[in-house]
């Protein structure tokens, strides 16, 4: 079929995640909470770190990172699904739909770097302490952070650069909330099978390989720490807990779309939220409550800042 003789599709039909109105209803009101949630509480991380001095280390000057990574890989995708509740009409226009593609993938590409740089730090924090303020300056933090930026972005790039020349004149109904490559990609008037292989690989080999970096890193970690004293393997558990908590839940839903892509819709929509509203929510949540000196951060930027009368 020749492509130049195929109509354009000017905008896609999102389907979201159901039709009861009164479960729409319901969505609509938990979305708007979480949502709020999630923007509120990983900028109040940020402002923390960075009002406060006893939290200029590298491993907090890398949660900030994340946190404003999660912020905006949450805006990306669920303001649209929160307006959709209350539209008859849940319609994303062909630009809009591939923005969607490429700040997700953008965001998703930076923060799987992100977390394999904080596994760094940690790795050197605990199997290289008398080395660590030498090795994780502050210009090594931002050229690593950049790094993640720059690598989230190629791929972005080299995701868009080739679904934007696919010919799409036909189906235009997407069975989710947001736009992402393996639905997409099943819009297009030709055979795609190659095609999405490619695009899945893209993005599974190096969330897969990272992953397994970040496996044998806090494997290696442990073992090593446990070599040293039962109190260090306590005090590294502690430490990576954490961090090994947010890995599980970034990376488990990212490698079943990618990877092993599931046949069922309504398990296909439920990786979506988790890996796109769920994940960016208990990020914060996990590295605060699980956290020490965040708590104590919180209890001096509360005497300092909102009652700053009972300092004196």
């Amino acid at each position: 079929m020749d492509a130049g003789n195929l109509s354009a599709v000017s905008e896609f039909v999102l389907l979201g995640l159901c039709q009861s109105w009164t479960m729409q209803v319901f969505l609509l009101l938990m979305f708007f909470m979480l949502y709020l949630i999630i923007v509120l509480g990983n900028i109040a991380i940020i402002i923390l770190i960075i009002t406060d001095p006893h939290l200029h280390s590298p491993m907090y000057f890398l949660l900030a990172n994340l946190s404003f990574v999660d912020m905006w890989l949450c805006s990306v995708t669920t303001p649209k699904m929160i307006t959709d509740f209350v539209r008859e009409n849940k319609t994303i226009s062909f630009g809009g739909c591939m923005c969607q593609v490429l700040f997700v993938h953008f965001f998703g590409g930076d923060e799987v770097v992100l977390l394999v740089v904080m596994a760094y730090d940690r790795y050197v924090a605990i199997c290289k302490p008398l080395h660590y303020s030498t090795i994780m300056n502050l210009q090594k933090c931002i050229g690593l952070v950049v790094t993640s930026w720059t690598i989230g972005f190629v791929h972005a790039v080299s995701q868009i650069v080739v679904i934007v020349q696919l010919p799409f004149c036909g189906p235009r109904e997407i069975d989710s909330f947001f736009c992402d490559i393996p639905l997409v990609i099943k819009l297009a008037c030709i055979d795609t099978y190659n095609w999405g292989i490619l695009m899945n690989a893209d993005s599974g080999v190096p969330t897969m390989t990272c992953f397994i970096v970040l496996l044998i890193s806090y494997t290696y970690i442990l073992l090593t720490v446990r070599r040293s004293s039962k109190a260090g393997t306590s005090r590294a558990l502690s430490t990576c807990t954490a961090h090994i908590t947010v890995v599980l839940l970034f990376f488990g839903p990212c490698i079943f779309i990618y990877v092993w892509p599931p046949s069922i819709t309504w398990m296909d929509k439920f990786l979506a939220v988790f890996y796109s509203v769920i994940t960016p929510l208990l990020n914060p949540a996990i590295y605060t409550l699980r956290n020490k000196e965040i708590k104590i951060a919180i209890k001096r930027f509360r005497s300092y800042y909102i009652h700053p009368k009972g300092n004196i």
